[in-house]
């Protein structure tokens, strides 16, 4: 025989029920004249045939045809009658539940301006509480077919992170401006979800957004984007970098990438040196080549004959200039006759003047 209430209540001593169910299992034997015992920040929902019917708030109920018109309707009970009826009761916790979480538990996409498509993960918090309790176990138990705490939770953090996800897929921002939008994140999807809430009989008090950041995949592309940002400009990039490392070692390190850096730029410094004394010595390696060239008649010995067009000394007895090619035989003219004399002569051969 099942057993009949006189006494129905129920206290959480956890305090983190939303709703719980009397009796755990099936239906109860209720009767009129039976006790209903509702405390503070609790409301108990008589419910029948998958329809919450009459609701009670704080206090002491005797259980008669007054106070559950509902309940009497759908079951034709007689008008002072004690006939046992069946029903559940639910016990609805009307307190404010605070900090509760919320989370994506998959990456969401977002199209970025800068870097595309790319995957995020965002977590939060929230706080709500019943505003209707027969609402509340229509649609919660009723319809959906859960009173547990932890079902419930995670129906209501979905509506959240679906919320969520229409404000993200609709915004143009760009993910490195997301950490400094937290507070314009939560207000817009807290006004998305909160007719979702009322739909099911819950107010939605906060929400927060406490972390948007990228799956792992996302911040490596990040990370590379940035190390091709650092060094778009090659020559600037090695520059400064050169130009802080001779800093450093200037300041006394020496050690590390500035010490390595700065060896480089000495080394560098001294290979510029070294070109620009080369180039030093051969200049003058050739300068003095021509200002060592020994006369051409010295260099080719006593008696030369020196070329008249070119200058160059040539052997004694040669005929040409083994420079040109020119002829040697030149003659002297005789200034009394103008006689033409063999090279070299001292007389002139015609008129025996002086040459």
């Amino acid at each position: 025989m099942a057993r009949i209430f006189d006494i129905v209540e129920y206290m959480d001593p956890s305090g983190r029920e939303i709703v719980h169910r009397i009796p755990e299992q099936g239906s109860g034997d209720f009767r009129l004249g039976s006790q209903l015992i509702v405390r503070e920040s609790q409301a108990a929902v008589f419910f029948r045939d998958g329809k919450a019917l009459d609701t009670f708030t704080a206090g002491r109920h005797t259980l008669s045809t007054a106070n559950i018109p509902l309940l009497v309707n759908l079951l034709s009970i007689p008008f002072g009658g004690q006939t046992p009826f069946k029903a559940e009761v639910y016990f609805v916790n009307m307190k404010e539940f605070l900090d509760q979480k919320w989370g994506t538990p998959e990456p969401i996409p977002l199209r970025d301006k800068e870097l595309g498509l790319v995957r995020l993960r965002a977590f939060g918090s929230y706080s709500l509480q019943v505003a209707d309790p027969a609402l509340f176990v229509n649609k919660i138990v009723g319809t959906q077919g859960i009173y547990e705490t932890s079902r419930i939770a995670d129906f209501l953090r979905n509506i959240i992170v679906s919320r969520l996800i229409d404000l993200m897929g609709k915004s143009s921002t760009s993910l490195f401006d997301l950490s400094r939008m937290f507070d314009e994140i939560a207000a817009g999807v807290k006004v998305k979800t909160q007719d979702d809430f009322a739909n099911v009989g819950i107010a939605l008090k906060t929400l927060y957004v406490t972390s948007v950041s990228p799956t792992d995949e996302t911040a490596k592309a990040i990370d590379e984007r940035a190390a091709m940002g650092a060094i778009g400009d090659m020559k600037a990039y090695i520059q400064f970098k050169a130009a802080r490392a001779m800093g450093d070692a200037a300041a006394g390190g020496g050690g590390g990438e500035a010490g390595s850096l700065a060896g480089a730029g000495v080394g560098l410094g001294a290979g510029v040196g070294i070109g620009a004394a080369m180039a030093g010595a051969i200049s003058q390696a050739m300068q003095g080549g021509q200002q060592s060239s020994p006369p051409a008649a010295a260099a080719a010995g006593a008696g030369a004959v020196v070329c008249p067009k070119c200058g160059t000394a040539n052997p004694a007895g040669s005929k040409f200039c083994n420079n040109c090619g020119s002829s040697l035989s030149v003659s002297t003219k005789c200034s009394n006759c103008g006689f033409e004399n063999a090279a070299g002569a001292k007389f002139c051969n015609n008129c025996g003047n002086k040459l």
